[in-house]
């Protein structure tokens, strides 16, 4: 691919599927119970994505020890990823919508061994 991921596509994709996430019924309850300022924590999502994707180091959290707070399982990594891919889908080109599907399956991944790694330590002691 010779064209990057620009910010305003991380934007349009951030709030779309960010609307989507607040509406879904699944996973939205788990999200709006925690996020007290959505414009405050889209610009946080946006300086993540744009540090995944672009380098730009703006994003400086713990994305991993956020989510260990959260009472997610697989099913729900599932429906936001499912989620994710047909925003991606819907408002990127081709290209960049697999660059940024398969960055947040990596992510996930990474997510749901940290989470699963937590429960099995408090399981054990």
């Amino acid at each position: 691919m010779t064209d990057k991921i620009t910010e305003p596509e991380i934007s349009v994709l951030v709030d779309n599927f960010y609307a989507k996430v607040r509406r879904d019924p699944d996973i939205g309850p788990i999200f709006n119970a925690i996020v007290d300022d959505w414009p405050y924590h889209l610009a946080l999502l946006k300086d993540f994505w744009s540090t995944v994707l672009l380098t730009t180091g703006r994003y400086k959290g713990d994305p991993m020890m956020k989510h260990l707070q959260l009472p997610l399982d697989h099913e729900h990594f599932n429906r936001w990823l499912e989620l994710f891919a047909e925003t991606a889908n819907e408002v990127l080109s081709p290209e960049h919508a697999a660059e940024i599907i398969d960055k947040s399956h990596r992510i996930a991944q990474n997510f749901k061994a940290g989470i699963a790694y937590v429960q099995q330590r408090s399981a054990i002691g």
